[in-house]
């Protein structure tokens, strides 16, 4: 490891992230990593104390900064905060994320041995109470996610996309960053550009960031409805963009309301197809749920069923006209000169 490491701005869309946002700093401000580091939280219209816990950021520590996102959407609030950074390496962290120790030291190294773009590694799932332990279960499961490595773990190498990302910066300027109408999936959909453009995105199981489940069965179901949708939008501004996996979640949704109307219908039988996908996801919930309390594994079935469900809805229900919108709004984000650091506040 050389002793001059190159400079890191993290960036940081946030919007209401009063439970997280200190202790997500914190993970980034205690990271064991000797070059210039800082960290640009773009703000979204919060309606708790978000950005009261931002400016007591700023104000304890210099290399903290804002910048506003009137919008509140993500790809918004990244390009913002990417304009307002400054150094040549670009690492992506979401308010409920919680990097480990060494992440960013272990991801300029891969950048460097590796020549990638953008590398990332596993969004590690792990809840506070009962609830949030069965949805990080499912979250980290192949019963769950299918064999996405940065959900489940796997080996290092190439991969479509990967969980936040740290990139060059060039990477980045070159695309004209994140596409702002891409409410979800702006992750997928901007390292399909990269690799498009001849770039690299590689998965490394070193790098490992904690994230915190989304807190209720209603938060859970319109994160995952709004997945799906974008998907599919992914799907139609980039064909040949799709594979077996993400159509597996339509595909039961179609399934099982088709047997459950022949149930009610034609015959009783076809209740076999809801009744063998309950079955499926009781069984597939048992190893999920191990070392965990009777409540968590109890719930992780509803878990499942909820990701599964508004998932393979939201990309069923996808409106056409989400990809025309976003086919004619493209326009460049982020330009290749050097922006001035952001200013705290």
């Amino acid at each position: 490891m050389p002793a001059q490491q190159p400079a890191v701005s993290v960036i940081m869309p946030v919007l209401n992230e009063e439970r997280h946002l200190r202790d997500s700093v914190r993970h980034i401000l205690g990271q064991e990593y000797a070059g210039e580091m800082e960290v640009v939280i773009a703000l979204g219209p919060s309606t708790d104390r978000t950005d009261e816990i931002a400016a007591e950021l700023v104000r304890e520590d210099p290399r903290v900064h804002t910048v506003p996102n009137p919008t509140g959407r993500t790809p918004a609030a990244l390009n913002a905060a990417i304009k307002a950074s400054r150094h040549p390496i670009v690492v992506r962290v979401d308010g409920h994320g919680m990097l480990s120790p060494n992440y960013i030291a272990t991801a300029v190294r891969l950048l460097e041995e590796t020549g990638a773009q953008n590398v990332g590694g596993i969004m590690h799932a792990e809840g506070e109470n009962a609830w949030e332990d069965a949805v990080a279960a499912a979250m980290t499961s192949k019963i769950g996610v299918g064999n996405a490595a940065f959900h489940t773990g796997g080996q290092a190498g190439p991969a479509e996309t990967v969980y936040l990302g740290v990139f060059r910066r060039e990477a980045l300027e070159q695309q004209d960053g994140y596409n702002v109408e891409f409410i979800r999936a702006q992750d997928w959909e901007l390292n399909f550009r990269i690799r498009e453009a001849g770039g690299l995105i590689w998965f490394s199981p070193e790098l490992k960031v904690q994230y915190r489940p989304r807190p209720s069965v209603r938060a859970l179901a319109k994160q995952y409805k709004d997945y799906g949708r974008w998907r599919h939008v992914v799907a139609r501004y980039h064909s040949g963009s799709i594979n077996l996996r993400y159509l597996a979640p339509p595909t039961a949704v179609c399934a099982i309301a088709a047997g459950l109307v022949a149930g009610a219908v034609l015959t009783p039988w076809a209740l076999v197809i809801p009744a063998g996908y309950l079955a499926a996801i009781t069984a597939g919930s048992v190893p999920a749920g191990k070392g965990l309390s009777l409540k968590a594994r109890a719930q992780i079935p509803v878990a499942l069923a909820t990701m599964h469900m508004c998932w393979g809805f939201g990309f069923l229900t996808s409106p056409r006209s989400l990809a025309n919108k976003v086919i004619a709004s493209r326009r460049p984000a982020v330009q290749a000169d050097t922006a001035p650091a952001a200013q705290g506040g």
